[in-house]
């Protein structure tokens, strides 16, 4: 196989943006090992994530030794983990042999390591020095590290869903405008500034608004950068060495607790530091992201007013008709419970001849008569809605039978009644106290 050039796979392989970590003491190897490794065909992305568990499981039997030089040596091979868990992704994009199948395993795998990791470093510590606190460490570390992909996966879906409301109007508003289908187009600022990273976000605005038939660029970040006017710059000199602006992210958080840590002899204050610091960046995405949804609630009521809801709220009308709201001029009857009622001294004298017709003694009268009377004044009073009323509507089964079963109790062995402690038996006459 001809000799690949290094230059070419770090272009086709590196991402435009990631972790400092990542790009200043990961991606120097692993573009380097990929090189090597795409010269055998046996060696695929999915057995190189299987070579990343095995060694990130070799390190947390290192980090329950306890002992610094175990300690060491597993930050050692926890690194090697990670430039492992890089380079099968990077194979995949350079062989293009990546599967959706290999992206499950390696997200299910990294969480299997920390898991380890965390439980085994803090357990060998624990075991050292007997202190329950590296225990509780340990929990907020798989607690944290499983909380930061959550919630980056369920922000991902919120802003997938905005982005397809927006679209799915925006494309219709040109239908309606008579664009041709071909031509129609929705532009995201995030796009814009993905393909071009260096840019100003105004200027790439200023610039799509003099094309021609060049649709309005809709900003779901514009209050945010707004708010912020020097997170631009900052950003614009991260993107230049490749290093994205969320300095303290998942990779970080791993790499300081297992490798930092455990080299300068301090995981549980490293721990803390860590935890402090990346839940500080996660409450900076979620300020952002709440802006964000903010900038799309402003964009919608623009394009599509109407599917809009209102900022009071409101009940939706098909709520308010059904068998739960009493027919107009309708006052009810008071609950007084069905073994009780018999219709005597009711206040409501519309209901008067209901009364009459199905008045019973309250001696003998029985339970079942009560319910009776109860489900029949009620399906009366209370009728359920006609479809073109309430279309969902579908009326709650009754909690009791009707007519309760009754069930032969003859075969059933007679159980001997067991007297009290301290009754004397009727037959013996003895104590059994």
């Amino acid at each position: 196989m001809q000799k690949l050039s290094l230059r070419a796979v770090q272009k086709l392989t590196c991402k435009k943006r990631d972790a400092w970590w990542t790009v200043l003491l990961v991606d120097p190897v692993a573009t380097r090992l990929v090189c090597l490794f795409a010269r055998f065909d046996w060696i695929t992305p999915n057995r190189v994530t299987w070579a990343a568990l095995f060694v990130g499981l070799g390190s947390a039997g290192f980090f329950l030794k306890g002992d610094y030089e175990s300690l060491a040596i597993g930050a050692g091979l926890y690194h090697i983990s990670f430039i492992l868990d890089c380079i099968d992704g990077k194979l995949a994009r350079l062989k293009g042999n990546g599967s959706v199948f290999g992206g499950w395993l390696d997200y299910v795998f990294d969480r299997i390591r920390v898991l380890f990791c965390a439980l085994a470093l803090m357990g060998g510590q624990f075991l050292r020095t007997d202190e329950p606190v590296f225990l509780l460490a340990a929990l907020v570390v798989v607690f944290l590290d499983m909380l930061r992909y959550v919630d980056a996966l369920q922000i991902y879906k919120m802003r997938m869903s905005m982005r397809s409301k927006i679209e799915a109007v925006t494309l219709a508003r040109q239908a309606e405008a008579g664009v041709k289908e071909e031509d129609q187009k929705v532009v995201f600022m995030e796009d814009l500034l993905r393909e071009n990273p260096l840019a100003e976000g105004e200027t790439l605005k200023a610039a799509a608004a003099t094309r021609p038939g060049q649709p309005e660029v809709i900003d779901l970040h514009q209050q945010f950068r707004e708010s912020f006017p020097w997170y631009a710059r900052f950003r614009h000199a991260l993107l230049r060495t490749r290093i994205r602006p969320h300095l303290i992210s998942g990779i970080e958080f791993q790499m300081f607790i297992f490798i930092v840590g455990p080299l300068i002899g301090h995981v549980l204050v490293t721990t803390a530091v860590s935890a402090i610091l990346l839940g500080a960046f996660e409450l900076v995405i979620m300020f952002k992201f709440w802006l964000s949804t903010r900038d799309f609630t402003r964009t919608m009521e623009r394009l599509a007013p109407d599917s809009v809801p209102t900022r009071a709220g409101s009940i939706s009308p098909h709520l308010q008709a059904g068998r739960h709201r009493r027919r107009e001029g309708d006052q009810g009857r008071p609950d007084t419970g069905a073994d009780t009622w018999t219709g005597q001294d009711d206040p409501y004298s519309h209901d008067a001849p209901y009364l009459q017709e199905h008045q019973y003694s309250q001696d003998t009268r029985t339970e079942q008569d009560g319910w009776n009377a109860q489900v029949t004044w009620m399906d009366q009073r209370f009728p359920a809605p006609e479809p073109d009323d309430d279309p969902g509507f579908q009326p709650y089964p009754h909690p009791y039978p009707a007519e309760p079963e009754a069930q032969d109790t003859a075969w059933l062995p007679r159980v001997p009644t067991q007297p009290h402690p301290g009754h004397h038996h009727a037959d013996s006459g003895q104590s059994w106290s």
